[in-house]
């Protein structure tokens, strides 16, 4: 199961459709070269596994201490 929390971003917790990089690895562009953004389908893939691991009201926090996630999806203030 993806841990959303453990990765400098959360969508590296899934692996990318597009370039087939690991979780926690970053896109690479087709010259191998690091991609400047993470890829449209990667960001898509890891928002429905988010959801159907937390649910569709859930949220992710960043904090002082990393990624925070808020079953609720209550905001912060």
């Amino acid at each position: 199961m993806p841990d959303f929390t453990a990765h400098r971003h959360p969508v590296l917790a899934v692996r990318c459709p597009t370039c087939g990089k690991a979780p926690g690895l970053w896109c690479r562009r087709p010259s191998g070269h690091r991609a400047a953004d993470l890829h449209t389908a990667r960001r898509a893939e890891a928002d429905r596994v988010f959801i159907e691991q937390h649910g569709p009201t859930a949220a992710i926090i960043h904090a002082a201490s990393g990624w925070l996630i808020d079953p609720q999806g209550r905001s912060r203030d």
